[in-house]
């Protein structure tokens, strides 16, 4: 028999979403900010001529860089004040988490509970302001040395003027989405950081799509091809929202324990849903970060780069070996490390023991810890493979056929994961508001019974 939870679930409609007034709200701000996000990749820095930013961007915008204008929803090819996107505060967290492993003084600050948290959220806000003015200078240095086939370049006044201008600019336009992300968290529907990454992938899907079908039409991309890529991107798609549902319940027992001389508590059975993917879409965005730094190093050396290192750039190339190796070396550390980061296997050990609550067939405490550490490494080890899986395999077909980078497993992941979260969330919200209206009926009823 249904619970009462899957009732109301299932009784979830579009009547039942118009009656949320504070859940429309939400999405209305939610839409209304990454609507004010859309229009801020169309503001352009100051001192650029557009046109022949577009020349150069047609000979450069490859590899890493298209991947990084893909993140930024296109602002970084229109160079616009948010071209950095919000890669410098997803470095910030890299950093900061790490540092929490590495450093006794944050791992302390963590466990000081909210005050703790909000220490090193500053921390990171800070260091976000650090690393957008090292990128910042790095693609106002990089602007400058580069220049179409005709030798024009798209800075019209170069120097250290338009550097620090670029770099002022594009640092404010960091920690303004930053900012923007941080509302829709608080005030909207979803993971605020995510809907930007998200909009800024989709903004540009309409594009890529016509310009994959203006390839097939002119003979320069074969028919077959284009249709066995979308069909292989459906099967991504339904492949991920298979793997990102499916879950490991670990079965949790509570003895009965006597409360009073007539009535006992307890004896119930419950489960603990562990997924397979843990970390979500994180591992692939944070290798990406990384993997730009190469990129950033070339941009801020321009022409004094050491001709020996030249080499070693351009093995980080889209559709090299080394850079397949190095991002998926990336994705599984980062798969592993992110799940020890959301799930704590001693601390979830210790929570049950205090509960009463234990797994059949396993003493509680430390050996209730080693085996949900041993089910967890086995799913994560799953989930990272099914990483890797998702987001090279496109990419080795996009290299070989030359479509956007809008098709790949890493854009397609981030699209899916992100509308089952915020799916997910706005049920949640729709359950709460029904539960509410349940329990202000039940007032009332009780109510009017007492009168009579």
């Amino acid at each position: 028999m249904a619970s009462a939870a899957e009732q109301l679930a299932s009784s979830m409609s579009w009547d039942a979403l118009s009656k949320a007034t504070e859940l429309k709200n939400r999405i209305w701000f939610t839409l209304f900010v990454l609507v004010i996000y859309r229009l801020g990749t169309w503001v352009p820095v100051p001192g650029i001529d557009a046109t022949v930013l577009s020349q150069v961007f047609q000979q450069h915008g490859g590899g890493i860089l298209g991947n990084f204008d893909m993140f930024a929803g296109g602002a970084l090819k229109r160079m616009s004040i948010l071209a950095l996107g919000i890669m410098p505060y997803i470095s910030a967290s890299i950093i900061m988490q790490l540092m929490g492993v590495a450093s006794e003084t944050v791992a302390a600050m963590k466990k000081e509970g909210e005050a703790g948290r909000k220490k090193i959220n500053q921390w990171t806000r800070y260091l976000t302001v650090v690393l957008a003015a090292a990128q910042g200078y790095g693609i106002a240095t990089g602007l400058e040395n580069m220049v179409t086939a005709g030798g024009v370049s798209p800075v019209m006044e170069p120097g250290m003027f338009f550097r620090a201008v670029t770099v002022t600019t594009l640092v404010g336009g960091t920690m303004f989405l930053m900012w923007l992300g941080e509302q829709i968290t608080q005030r909207g529907i979803g993971n605020g950081i995510s809907l930007i990454i998200f909009a800024g992938i989709v903004a540009g899907i309409p594009a890529a799509l016509a310009h994959t079908l203006e390839l097939g039409k002119t003979g320069a991309l074969p028919a077959f091809v284009i249709v066995g890529f979308l069909a292989m991107a459906l099967a991504v798609i339904a492949g991920i929202v298979y793997v990102e549902r499916a879950q490991r319940k670990v079965l949790i027992q509570y003895p009965k324990r006597q409360v009073s001389a007539t009535r006992m508590t307890g004896g119930d059975t419950q489960h603990m849903p562990l997924k397979i993917n843990t970390s979500g879409v994180i591992p692939p965005i944070f290798a990406s970060a990384l993997m730009g730094l190469p990129v950033t190093y070339a941009q801020m050396a321009g022409a004094n780069m050491p001709e020996w290192i030249r080499p070693i750039l351009a093995m980080f190339s889209r559709g090299n070996p080394v850079y397949m190796i190095a991002f998926s070396s990336l994705v599984v550390f980062f798969a592993f490390f992110y799940t020890t980061v959301v799930f704590n296997p001693d601390e979830t050990a210790d929570n049950l023991k205090k509960g009463g609550g234990f797994v059949p067939g396993i003493r509680p405490g430390k050996n209730t810890a080693d085996y949900l550490r041993f089910v967890l490494n086995r799913l994560t080890a799953v989930g990272a493979a099914y990483l890797v899986l998702v987001t090279l395999l496109p990419e080795l077909l996009m290299f070989k056929w030359g479509l956007p980078f809008y098709f790949g497993g890493t854009s397609l992941l981030i699209v899916v994961s992100v509308t089952l979260d915020t799916v997910t969330q706005v049920q949640s919200h729709l359950l709460a508001h029904q539960y509410e209206g349940l329990i202000k009926k039940s007032r009332l009823n009780n109510r009017s019974g007492r009168r009579r």
